[in-house]
């Protein structure tokens, strides 16, 4: 090789010296034919970093993301909190006035003969407080559509059965004003607030393999259903003939109330018993073990002192039970003073003592209901 073109050694870094004491930093370019491309590294290289995969896993879905149904947590609410309620009572009330326009051929005129005019503005006020009492107790109890649905045919069925038992009204103008009443007690709820577990999607609730069991849900709406028919028969035989006789004024007979039987008011009985079943027992039963009950299970009554044995013995139950008493309060209260206020402000010639006996049958039959429900639902 010529003396002129002297060649940086293999391997010396660019600013190396030769063994002149010349530096080779500034030999910057070199003819690509005249170096060998530089060797791959070994595989032995101490340099090398081995990384081994074991598995491949794809994104977490839950459950009801497979199958297209969006997550059982509530979303937040995007209207400020205040503005709720109000809004929800609105509509409601202009639903139903809406509904009721446009339907009056077929829902209130029929009605009109054994329908009693309201007075003066104090009884209107009454029964629209009433009305607006009824939705507060289900916004606020954190109620959702399902349960208001419920709620409404367990306080609405008394009345209409009343209407058609003793006063010979047609089914379907009572049916079209049960839809209405209905449509407009859960169209809000269902715009406002979604469904709870229970009702969403029953398979992923709490305690799941009950709540979805279908023929577990059939032998408790039967079960509500007899305990209505049994509360019904139970006042038939007693009291409630004579306050039908004294403080029904427009009775033209009360025939129907000594041949009643089981299947004489199987439909109406055996909706109500369904109303019930999902009002109370499937609430009930798919609510999930909390804390507090882990303290209520290891309360020692020998340890504890007089107050919190007490205490323990009335509100010791488990959070089911509360959950069940709570509903069972609600429905009672409901389905009594609904029934009471229709008979006697909306039915021709009902004193107030018959108003009051004709709910009394129901509070009686909400009662041992919901005691029966909540005590399947709890264990």
């Amino acid at each position: 090789m010529s003396s002129t073109g002297k060649m940086r050694p293999r391997g010396k870094r660019p600013d190396a010296h030769d063994g002149d004491g010349h530096s080779t930093a500034g030999d910057n370019t070199i003819a690509p034919s005249s170096v060998a491309p530089s060797p791959p590294t070994s595989p032995t290289s101490a340099s090398r970093k081995v990384v081994t995969i074991t598995s491949l896993e794809g994104p977490t879905v839950r459950p009801a993301e497979k199958r297209g149904v969006s997550s059982l947590v509530p979303h937040a609410p995007k209207l400020p909190a205040p503005v709720q309620f109000p809004l929800l009572a609105t509509l409601s009330l202009s639903i139903s006035a809406l509904l009721y326009s446009l339907t009056y051929q077929f829902t209130r005129a029929p009605l009109a003969t054994n329908e009693r005019v309201l007075e003066d503005w104090s009884e209107v006020a009454l029964l629209t407080g009433w009305k607006l009492f009824q939705l507060g107790l289900g916004w606020y109890g954190n109620f959702d559509s399902i349960d208001l649905a419920a709620l409404t045919v367990l306080s609405q069925g008394p009345s209409l059965y009343l209407l058609s038992t003793f006063y010979s009204t047609p089914v379907v103008p009572l049916v079209s004003s049960l839809v209405i009443e209905v449509l407009s007690a859960t169209l809000p709820f269902h715009l406002l607030r979604p469904l709870n577990a229970a009702h969403a999607e029953p398979s992923q609730a709490p305690n799941s393999d009950i709540v979805a069991d279908r023929p577990i849900a059939l032998l408790t709406t039967l079960l509500a259903a007899a305990i209505y028919s049994v509360s019904l028969l139970f006042a038939y035989a007693t009291y409630l003939p004579t306050f039908l006789v004294v403080y029904f004024n427009n009775l033209a007979s009360i025939t129907p109330a000594h041949e009643a039987s089981y299947i004489s008011f199987l439909p109406v009985t055996l909706a109500l018993g369904l109303a019930a079943q999902t009002f109370i027992f499937a609430p009930t039963t798919s609510v999930a073990r909390t804390a507090q009950d882990d303290v209520n299970d290891s309360f020692n009554p020998v340890e504890a002192g007089l107050g919190a044995t007490v205490w323990w013995n009335v509100w010791g139950w488990s959070t089911r039970t509360k959950v069940a008493m709570g509903r069972t309060l609600v429905l009672m209260l409901v389905s009594g003073v609904s029934s009471a206020l229709k008979a006697r402000y909306e039915v021709l010639g009902v004193e107030t003592a018959g108003a009051v006996a004709w709910g009394s049958v129901w509070v009686l039959a909400a009662g041992i209901t919901g005691v029966g429900l909540g005590a399947v639902g709890s264990t």
